[in-house]
């Protein structure tokens, strides 16, 4: 017979193989469980995303229409003209875009490069449909002097590379000279580096108002009794209920100059003219706040529930001031939903757009604004990707910075 030890040993190690077996399968049914929201988040939410930021590197115009080029200049060292072939290849790149529809698109490109390369491969193309040289090279310069220069050239090659750090660069306002050095763009151009600075002020206040109107009364919420407590938190929740548009045009209506703020002001006798509450930095605020103000209560309320009054009441009971009592032992134990309210209104108010393009002025503009501005108007994803990447960066830069300073992904709610 075998001793008990023995046989006690397996069937300990029979319950763990089989305790194993019923995690292995738990977990699987689990994750089947969620593969259809795993594949609709995939498809929907991040393949889109990574698609507009792979666009801040990828340069596929003069790539993918002029491939014959493309492989000339890859081996032209870039000095002086290039050669015959060079300039037979472009003649016949130029004709067959042309007659694909895809001669606006490197134009486009071409453009943000050199302002003037878009009427110069136009006039280019026109010329070249009725032409048949035996030499392209001395007939493209004849038809214009700037194919005779190294410059022009060199930027061709650079429109022909990819990937390329040009949109990131054009991004925080620096480009790529013809000669392959990095430069500073002009100073009436230079706007992204200024706009994310304006992005982070905008949202960095924003942050700060909410907190100061928001943990009043989330103070007040936690401490009243349950049944007016309930009652007042539908003030708070209601705004979920309507529309993000509706609350900013309300906005609109009542901060313009005959709106009705400025108009129950002069009717009061504080003022005697209209003051200008919109289309600058104070509307942008006041909108901002009043929409991202239920997001900080809600934080602080979710923490402060969790606090009990006892404390305070023995800080008291032991000879401290209601205030010293407040400030040293009740504000410390309420910095988690500080803490996760302050993240939260500052990454949401990082990506804001309706609010600052309805309420703001030609300064106020945020980086969604001009990432907006891009896809809609320029009709430059490259350069709205390359936008896209640093907010995203920018993102997650405070997220480890908020995460440092009160550990974020520790905080519990309720």
């Amino acid at each position: 017979m075998q001793p008990t030890a023995t046989i006690g040993a397996r069937a300990r190690s029979g319950d763990r193989q089989a305790w194993k077996r019923a995690r292995r399968k738990a977990s699987v049914q689990a994750f089947l469980l969620a593969l259809p929201l795993l594949v609709f988040l995939l498809a929907t939410f991040i393949a889109p995303i990574a698609s507009l930021l792979a666009r801040s590197v990828q340069n596929p115009e003069v790539r993918g229409s002029m491939p014959q080029l493309t492989v000339t200049l890859r081996a032209w060292d870039g000095n002086g003209v290039p050669g015959e072939p060079a300039f037979a290849a472009l003649a016949q790149g130029l004709r067959q875009s042309a007659e694909a529809g895809e001669l606006g698109s490197i134009a486009r490109r071409m453009n943000f490069y050199q302002p003037e390369f878009r009427s110069l491969l136009m006039k280019t193309a026109r010329e070249t449909r009725s032409q048949t040289p035996a030499a392209w090279k001395p007939a493209l310069i004849e038809m214009d002097p700037r194919w005779g220069e190294t410059g022009t050239w060199q930027l061709l090659k650079r429109a022909a590379t990819s990937p390329t750090p040009d949109y990131l660069l054009n991004a925080i306002d620096a480009q790529v000279s013809p000669d392959g050095s990095v430069i500073p763009v002009p100073a009436d151009s230079a706007i992204y580096r200024a706009a994310f600075v304006r992005t982070v002020q905008i949202s960095g206040t924003v942050t700060l108002l909410c907190l100061l109107f928001g943990y009043p009364v989330a103070y007040l919420l936690a401490t009243l009794p349950p049944k007016h407590g309930n009652r007042l938190m539908l003030f708070v929740i209601v705004p979920f209920w309507t529309s993000l548009l509706v609350r900013t045009t309300a906005w609109y209506v009542l901060l313009q100059p005959g709106g009705v703020i400025n108009t129950a002001l002069m009717r009061f006798g504080f003022i005697h003219h209209p003051v200008p509450l919109i289309f600058n930095r104070t509307g942008v605020l006041i909108g901002m706040t009043h929409i991202l103000l239920p997001y900080m209560i809600l934080a602080i309320y979710s923490v402060m529930k969790g606090v009990s009054p006892v404390y305070v009441r023995a800080a008291q009971s032991l000879g401290a001031h209601p205030v010293t009592a407040f400030t040293r032992v009740y504000i410390p134990q309420t910095l988690p939903g500080v803490g996760a309210g302050c993240f939260l209104v500052f990454v949401l108010a990082l990506g804001y757009y309706i609010t600052p393009a309805l309420l703001g002025g030609a300064g106020d503009e945020m980086i969604s604004q001009l990432i907006a501005s891009q896809t809609n108007e320029q009709l430059n994803w490259g350069l709205a990707g390359a936008l896209s990447s640093y907010l995203v960066i920018f993102t997650a830069v405070f997220y480890f910075v908020f995460n440092r300073l009160v550990g974020i992904d520790r905080l519990r709610f309720g």
